[in-house]
């Protein structure tokens, strides 16, 4: 029934920042067609603002958007030479690595790199 995800929606405050940290911090590739759209391989991220539309706003918790990099510390290493902060150090789980980190809205992002099958 369902085949696949369109997109990600991210709540945010301010649609600016959130692109730019999206596309200046991240490097996420911004969409032609929409100013507050960026992709992740076949996924769309996109911003909008709960406010706007009469809603609270509230940052996204405990459902880490995984952010596939090949390799975790190197990916931390360039976002926190650029101000990111990441919550923990990076965790192995026996199967990948992950590292914490939120956008400037407070939503939950994680980098994430899978370097065993599952046992």
């Amino acid at each position: 029934m369902i085949s696949k995800l369109d997109f990600v929606a991210v709540p945010s405050q301010d649609s600016e920042r959130a692109r730019a940290f999206y596309v200046d911090t991240l490097g996420l590739r911004p969409d032609d067609m929409a100013r507050f759209e960026f992709w992740v391989g076949d996924t769309c991220f996109g911003i909008w603002e709960p406010e706007k539309l009469g809603m609270s706003f509230e940052p996204s918790k405990n459902a880490h958007a995984a952010l596939h990099v090949d390799d975790v510390a190197a990916a931390r290493a360039e976002l926190e030479a650029k101000g990111v902060e990441f919550s923990m150090d990076t965790l192995d789980t026996g199967v990948c690595h992950m590292a914490l980190f939120t956008d400037p809205d407070g939503n939950d992002l994680m980098l994430h790199s899978r370097y065993a099958p599952h046992a």
